[in-house]
């Protein structure tokens, strides 16, 4: 929707019309409701410690195992800050770590099975909320806009995201 404005003075019909289909709103609005449905499911199943600004660094583990590095690069956070959040997974038990053994100053990150339990029930969540907007918008609608993310986020990949740390 293009709307032709006065570029000089404010106009707050142009800023309420413009609102509703505002990209930064929409994402946040789906993403408040994704964690106000899936927060207390994950405690309701027992994972009373977890909160969900912790699933950018749970979601970039590998089976294979990571050190805190790639960790960190992976979920765009400094090493300093991964250091911290991963000290706090361990502590609730949603990952361990071992002694790499191909440099041993550093430490390979696993999900424990307390965390690979927790990525199931987030999982399981997710997948209902999905259905039930599948259900509003219809399979077709639904897959064309992941579709489009899905090319959006490797683009910004490819290019590389000029905000990291």
């Amino acid at each position: 929707m293009i709307v032709e404005r006065d570029k000089k003075a404010f106009d707050y019909k142009y800023f309420w019309s413009y609102r509703e289909r505002a990209f930064g709103r929409l994402m946040g609005r789906l993403k408040r409701h994704f964690d106000l449905i899936i927060e207390p499911r994950l405690h309701e199943l027992g994972f009373t410690d977890f909160k969900l600004s912790y699933m950018g660094f749970l979601a970039n583990l590998t089976p294979e195992g990571i050190t805190n590095n790639e960790l960190a690069k992976r979920a765009c956070v400094t090493k300093q800050a991964m250091s911290k959040v991963v000290n706090l997974l361990e502590s609730e038990g949603y990952i361990h770590m071992e002694k790499n053994h191909n440099d041993s100053r550093s430490s390979v990150i696993y999900l424990s099975d307390r965390g690979k339990a927790l990525l199931q029930a987030v999982f399981e969540s997710v997948e209902d909320i999905q259905q039930q907007f599948i259900g509003i918008v219809g399979e077709d609608r639904w897959e064309q806009m992941i579709d489009t993310m899905v090319v959006l986020v490797n683009h910004i990949d490819q290019e590389g995201d000029h905000h990291q740390p």
